[in-house]
């Protein structure tokens, strides 16, 4: 049988999902080990965005949006996978005495960026379909920045005690490393 020309567009569509899908899958698989890289690429992403709402002087409440979600994406990466607080489940070491846990995040980083990065390319796909559309909905931008930040500051200050409370860190630089073996003696 012949295949009628929706099906055949249907097939050319699917596979064509497919192996961007798999195309775009690899470019993720062989940048996760390259993080510096990575977060200079969303910062790159989130200037170009934040270039566009300065000049474009709209799209606002897009940007509170971003913020927000991007707060919310930073404190998953800081917050342990298991919170203490909920008594359930093994606890984070208080004392120095207790065995020693490694932090594990409730949001890994990759996850943290690849969240990031797909949020700020729809904020920007928003603006420029937006400005296409001539669509814009006009806010007082001081009152959000404001309420953003009063938003933040407080949060962050909860999310240092709980880390202060039960004496973690959620980054690697700072912390002690179990001593290198020693290097084998040179022989003459």
């Amino acid at each position: 049988g012949a295949m009628m020309p929706e099906e055949e567009t249907a097939g050319f569509l699917e596979r064509f999902r497919a192996q961007t899908h798999s195309k775009f899958q690899h470019l993720l698989d062989r940048s996760s080990p390259h993080t510096l890289y990575r977060w200079l690429s969303f910062l790159g992403l989130l200037t170009l965005y934040l270039v566009r709402v300065y000049y474009a002087d709209a799209y606002y409440i897009v940007t509170y949006g971003l913020g927000i979600y991007l707060l919310n994406n930073l404190i998953g990466f800081l917050s342990p996978q298991i919170d203490p607080d909920d008594g359930e489940g093994p606890v984070l070491p208080t004392r120095d005495s207790d065995e020693f846990r490694p932090f594990t995040r409730r949001l890994p980083e990759f996850q943290f960026w690849y969240g990031s990065m797909k949020a700020v390319f729809t904020a920007l796909s928003m603006t420029i379909v937006g400005g296409i559309l001539g669509i814009d909905v006009p806010v007082f931008w001081p009152i959000l920045l404001l309420y953003w930040l009063v938003l933040f500051f407080s949060v962050m200050r909860k999310q240092i005690m709980h880390m202060w409370r039960y004496k973690y860190v959620p980054f690697n630089f700072g912390k002690p490393r179990p001593a290198a073996a020693a290097a084998p003696k040179d022989r003459k």
